[in-house]
């Protein structure tokens, strides 16, 4: 009987697997990569393969752990640094809002649409999402270029008399972000406009209300979860997106993806490149946890 009892204490039941599993996929490839970032992060630069130096050595029976916090007050003190983060940040608040204000519309009519027609209209939000966006880029690249469609339908519609430069400038890389994003804000809008009861936007009509005063002060309040999760969708890629400010952006795009790559490939400064990686998901950990507090409260709302 005792062995039966150790063994089911041993075996892990139905609950704890479906709850053990996602948290080793987290480990596997969340954690233990970010644990290697950050070991590397208090390194320091190192003419060898891997281009670091080690942070603990055992010799003579003795444990020396060595960190060299330089790598971080080097952030501190370096302007581009500093630049680089608040011009992601800039970039992924626009970017945000902007797919905010234009997905929020079309997330409502396509809520609103008959439901043999949502399923297209969905459909066809998700498809662009099925092509590479390396190729979705560069196919912008051709649309923005001084000799691109766009320049050359402005010219003959006459509404310009010359190429507008629009590629390699910060403008050039909110349309690619915004295109790009676009649908992971749609989606989650549209799962949460979809679920609400009409029949309180019938009885707020009954009541007086004007159909706008409707949806400020029904439509838009029941949507706040979606609101949030898409603009987390949308928020936390943007800030580390490298590909779009790279092919897209000029040299006044400052974005930390594009450094994290310079201090990587080019200087082989590996040491700061984590570093710099370590300070940007400490950074994306604030809206995250921000985003769950709100979750929480809403489920103590319901409960």
């Amino acid at each position: 009987m005792k062995l039966k009892s150790l063994m089911r204490r041993i075996t892990p039941s139905g609950r704890h697997a479906v709850i053990g599993i996602p948290f080793l996929w987290l480990f596997l490839f969340f954690m233990l990569p970010f644990f290697i970032v950050l070991k590397i992060s208090f390194a320091e630069a190192d003419v060898a393969i891997p281009p670091y130096t080690q942070i603990y050595s055992f010799v003579e029976q003795k444990l020396q752990i060595m960190l060299n916090l330089g790598n971080y007050t080097m952030l501190g003190d370096d302007d581009l640094y500093l630049a680089a983060y608040l011009g992601s940040l800039r970039m992924a608040f626009f970017s945000t809002l902007l797919c905010l204000v234009i997905g929020y519309p079309m997330a409502y009519a396509i809520a609103r649409a008959r439901k043999e027609v949502q399923t297209v209209l969905v459909l066809l939000i998700m498809m662009p999402t099925w092509t590479a966006i390396l190729i979705r880029v560069y196919a912008w690249m051709g649309i923005l270029s001084n000799n691109g469609l766009l320049n050359a339908f402005l010219l003959w519609t006459g509404l310009i008399s010359e190429p507008l430069q629009i590629l390699n400038t910060n403008l050039a890389v909110y349309i690619g972000v915004v295109y790009s994003y676009l649908p992971f804000m749609i989606l989650p809008l549209y799962a949460n406009l979809v679920k609400h009861d009409q029949s309180l936007l019938e009885a707020a009509s009954d009541l007086g209300s004007s159909t706008f005063n409707s949806f400020w002060k029904i439509t838009v309040p029941l949507s706040r979860n979606g609101i949030i999760a898409g603009c987390m969708l949308v928020f936390i890629p943007v800030v580390g997106e490298f590909v779009i400010p790279e092919l897209l952006g000029g040299p006044e795009t400052l974005m930390i993806g594009k450094v994290l790559w310079q201090e990587f490939f080019n200087n082989r400064d590996w040491p700061v490149a984590s570093a710099l990686a370590v300070v940007m998901l400490a950074i994306l950990i604030v809206p995250i946890i921000l985003f769950n507090r709100s979750q929480a409260k809403e489920m103590e709302g319901k409960e």
